[in-house]
């Protein structure tokens, strides 16, 4: 037979052999042995966490003939032929490549088909978060009452993408990651099964590098035998991973105890032309900073160290390092991995992270205070004092500013034209006016009722921007939505394609065409005051003002005018 890979061999084949999952596992198999599982499940975690195993093996245990408490037996026809793939009345389904209605329609037409073979038909549909919002809306009837011999069980690596419906209309279990513990546990139990030697710390940087998920544990172990023909060594298991080596390291931050830039640069040229990963490298970073902080902060702590990457090297420089100092590195480490993520300039950003770290006059004013027998109190009070002349010219000018400001203002409160915010953006106040002519609670709270669904249909960045406004009024053409912060109201009036796509999306929602308009929520019930105090007349939409004004005049000034016409002979003059 073909060569397998290790985590295909050793796939779980009863719920007792799945790693790390004990409560799930132990909640499947009591309703196995009690009858009382669901007509739908929903298995979400990430990646190589026994996600699909687990579906796998309650498919064979719902099914077998001679069930062991909840558990499959593995011997009878039924188990056999699942384990073989050839079941019929099991059936697995990739929602990646079958993600469409027409996929689904053909599920739905032969569930109400009898199983085969099995008591249970099974249908296992796996990365169901792939499918298609007609591909959901065509299974939500068939999952919320299929026929009593069918089950359904979904998996997904992201829950947050099936709708509520979907979820609401299943068993939902929640994988989490397994822990480097029990990988290494299963890895040596593997091992010694096959009688192959092996190195511990090898095993330590191979389940550090699976980062929770058993599959990938054992295909990383399956490459490093293949590397090492068929035995595990601490270097096999470096090279493979792209881990560094504890030499490396401790040469790294050894020159960064001694505040040597140049042999730091000089380490990490080494480490990169090894072929080490710039990513990897900042891992390794914060690890040992990690390990060194629970050094220094107390010996008790010492047994939460990471073995693997605490070398007796790298305890001889721990008391040159300090908490603050290692917090700062921490910081900038952290601030670099960002940076990676978006830009093909490792190199560079590994040097200046390397330069930044290794400086000690960087760090000083964060580590250590000034001596009182030192001179630099003497050069910081110079410079406090030249700072606190500068603040004392700044709050001058700003404050000549705000009463330029504030004058300014008065001058302009008589207009009734559009207000204009300092920085440029004027609120629509026609628009609003508009709104609230025709505006009614009804309206109100329809909208308010659509507002979490056109949430959902913004991206990440337009949703964080709208979290901090809502609809203050409404009627049958438009909408105020009011900002709880002037920064968020002026961004979103100045992106226009944002304001077409949000009257884009409510138009949608409510199958009417609707106009947004934005306020500051500060301003907001001053607006709405002048419009109810003063009637606003719309009719002049280049010109707002108010109708009162319009006809306000003097009974005395008409009089005399009757008397003596309008030609300019009647001058009024105050008393």
């Amino acid at each position: 037979m073909a060569y397998q890979a290790l985590y295909r061999v050793w796939r779980p084949q009863t719920f007792s052999d799945v790693i790390g999952q004990g409560v799930i596992t132990q909640t499947l198999r009591n309703a196995v042995a009690s009858k009382m599982t669901s007509h739908a499940y929903l298995f979400s975690g990430p990646r190589g966490t026994g996600k699909t195993s687990c579906a796998k093996i309650l498919a064979k245990a719902v099914n077998c003939l001679n069930p062991h408490d909840g558990e499959p037996c593995n011997e009878c026809e039924i188990c056999l032929a699942a384990n073989e793939n050839r079941l019929n009345d099991v059936i697995e389904i990739d929602a990646a490549s079958n993600n469409g209605v027409e996929e689904i329609r053909d599920i739905r037409d032969k569930v109400k088909y009898a199983p085969t073979e099995a008591k249970f038909k099974v249908y296992i549909i796996d990365e169901v978060h792939m499918l298609s919002q007609g591909a959901f809306n065509a299974l939500l009837k068939t999952l919320e009452e299929p026929p009593a011999n069918v089950m359904f069980i979904l998996a997904t690596t992201e829950p947050q993408k099936i709708p509520a419906t979907i979820i609401s209309r299943t068993q939902s279990f929640t994988f989490r990651r397994i822990s480097r513990q029990d990988i290494l546990e299963r890895m040596v139990y593997i091992l010694n099964d096959k009688n192959i030697k092996y190195d511990e710390e090898a095993l330590n940087i191979i389940a550090a590098s699976a980062e929770g998920g058993m599959r990938d544990a054992l295909s990383i172990l399956d490459q490093a035998l293949s590397y090492g023909d068929d035995e595990l060594t601490l270097k096999n298991a470096q090279e493979v991973t792209g881990a560094l080596s504890n030499e490396q390291i401790v040469a790294y931050m050894t020159a960064i105890a001694d505040n040597k830039p140049a042999d730091a640069l000089n380490s990490l040229y080494q480490i990169l032309a090894s072929g080490r990963s710039a990513t990897r490298f900042t891992e390794m970073i914060i690890r040992v900073c990690r390990n060194l902080i629970l050094y220094n902060s107390n010996s008790d702590l010492s047994d939460q160290m990471d073995k693997s990457v605490m070398t007796d090297e790298l305890l001889t420089i721990a008391t040159k390092f300090d908490n603050a100092r290692l917090f700062y590195i921490v910081d900038q480490v952290s601030a670099t991995q960002k940076n990676l993520k978006n830009s093909n300039q490792t190199d560079v950003y590994m040097e200046i992270l390397t330069v930044k770290i290794s400086e000690l006059k960087i760090q000083q004013p964060q580590i250590t205070a000034p001596k009182q027998n030192s001179q630099t109190p003497i050069v910081d009070n110079s410079e406090i004092d030249k700072l606190s002349d500068e603040i004392v010219s700044l709050k001058q000018e700003v404050k000549q500013l705000s009463d330029n400001s504030n004058h300014r203002t008065e001058q302009k409160t008589a207009s009734t034209k559009p207000t204009k915010r300092a920085g440029g953006v004027r609120i629509n106040k026609t628009a609003i006016y508009q709104v609230l002519e025709k505006a009614t609670k009804k309206d109100l709270i329809t909208v308010k009722d659509i507002w979490p669904d056109l949430m959902s249909m913004l991206s990440v960045t337009q949703r964080s921007i709208m979290s901090v406004s809502d609809p203050v009024a409404a009627c049958d053409s438009g909408i105020v939505v009011a900002f709880d912060y002037e920064m968020w109201f002026e961004k979103a009036q100045e992106d226009h394609e944002f304001i077409d796509e949000l009257t884009n999306n409510v138009s949608k929602l409510l199958k009417k065409d609707y106009q947004i308009v934005l306020v500051p929520k500060a301003q907001w019930p001053v607006v709405r005051k002048e419009y109810i105090d003063n009637n606003i007349d719309l009719s002049k939409s280049e010109n707002v003002e108010s109708k009162q004004e319009q006809k306000q005049t003097d009974p005395t000034v008409d009089e005399a005018l009757k008397l003596f016409g309008n030609d300019g002979a009647v001058e009024i003059k105050d008393d």
